[in-house]
C-alpha cells in the first residue's frame, strides 16, 4: 500500500505549478475509507497564496467527503518532509497518520506525523473542542 501511495505522489508531481521556486511537489493521501487523493503545489506570485501539495491532496479528500486520513506521501527531488503548516493539517485529519517521504525513484523514508509534529495542536483548547471528525461543534 505504501508503494501505491508513493507512486501516486510521484505521478502527479510533474503537474505542479512552480514557476518561481521550480520546486515541484506531488502528494497523495490515503483516507480512512482507503481511497487515494492526490495534489500538487500551486505557486502564486503573491507568495502567501501558494498552497502545498500535501494540503491540496488533503483538501481534495475533504471535498470528496472524507473526514480522516491514514497516510500521506510526498515526492520531491530533495526527499523533503512536509512543512510546518502541512504537518498541522495532517495532524488534525490524521493524528496517527504515516508519512512517506520520497524522491523521484527508489526507496522512501517512513515516519509518523507524531514524530514530525510532537505535541501537535489538536484543537482541544478551542471552544468547539477536538473535532477530528470534521464536524462543526456548537
Amino acid at each position: 500500500m505504501d508503494a501505491e501511495l508513493v507512486a501516486a505522489a510521484r505521478a502527479v508531481r510533474p503537474n505542479a505549478r512552480a514557476p518561481f521556486s521550480r520546486f515541484q511537489v506531488g502528494s497523495a493521501v490515503r483516507a480512512s475509507s482507503g481511497k487515494v487523493y492526490t495534489g500538487v503545489n500551486v505557486e502564486s506570485a503573491a507568495y502567501p497564496l501558494t498552497c502545498c501539495a500535501e494540503r491540496v491532496a488533503i483538501y481534495n479528500a475533504v471535498t470528496a467527503g472524507e473526514t480522516s486520513i491514514t497516510a500521506v506521501a510526498v515526492a520531491t527531488t530533495a526527499n523533503a518532509a512536509p512543512c510546518g503548516g502541512c504537518r498541522q493539517v495532517i495532524f488534525e485529519l490524521g493524528p496517527e497518520a504515516t508519512v512517506l517521504i520520497a524522491g523521484l525513484e527508489g526507496a522512501w523514508t517512513t515516519t509518523t506525523i507524531g514524530a514530525l509534529l510532537p505535541h501537535g495542536f489538536d484543537g482541544s483548547a478551542l471552544p468547539g473542542g477536538n473535532a477530528h471528525d470534521g464536524r462543526t461543534v456548537p
